[in-house]
């Protein structure tokens, strides 16, 4: 069966709403699991997709993940500046893994920036325990760029992002 990348539909922002929470919280990538203020703004895609391009990978009818593409200066962007788009919140249903979905959903980020006038890089933010997409990303061509990284919690002083970015 074929993958096919395209943008959300409004229909569909409850369920990848779930599957990115879920993802996060099965694979214990959220400080305080359940009660983690973040969860929030992982279920919600209507919110992100009306300030940014939320992407999903859909295979015969079912999706199975999705991300987040913020142009340069969107409101969204954690970490680019001009001439950057920014992925964030990628995300593929446990079930769906190891098939590529995740890769497809990069590269379709990729496409886009580089179809998009001034933007010269792609930047990310990850954690350290996020070693199948820090595959991806290296795999695509993308490096660190440990000068970037950053705490979303000044508060704790043991929460780290690691940044890549990919030049155009």
């Amino acid at each position: 069966m074929d993958t096919v990348i395209r943008q959300v539909r409004e229909d569909e922002h409850v369920l990848l709403g779930e599957i990115t929470a879920q993802a996060y919280l099965l694979d214990g990538l959220l400080d305080f699991g359940e009660s983690d203020g973040y969860l929030g703004e992982l279920k919600d895609v209507a919110k992100r997709a009306a300030a940014a391009e939320v992407l999903v990978a859909v295979e015969s009818g079912r999706v199975l993940g999705g991300v987040t593409l913020v142009p340069s200066g969107g409101p969204l962007a954690d970490i680019a500046g001009a001439g950057e788009a920014e992925i964030r919140m990628l995300a593929v249903a446990h079930a769906a893994r190891g098939r590529g979905t995740g890769d497809a959903l990069v590269r379709a980020c990729v496409d886009r920036a580089r179809s998009t006038p001034g933007c010269v890089r792609v930047v990310l933010s990850t954690q350290h325990t996020m070693h199948a997409a820090h595959r991806i990303y290296e795999r695509l061509g993308f490096v660190r760029t440990p000068e970037r990284d950053w705490n979303p919690v000044p508060d704790l002083d043991d929460i780290l992002l690691l940044t890549y970015e990919l030049t155009l």
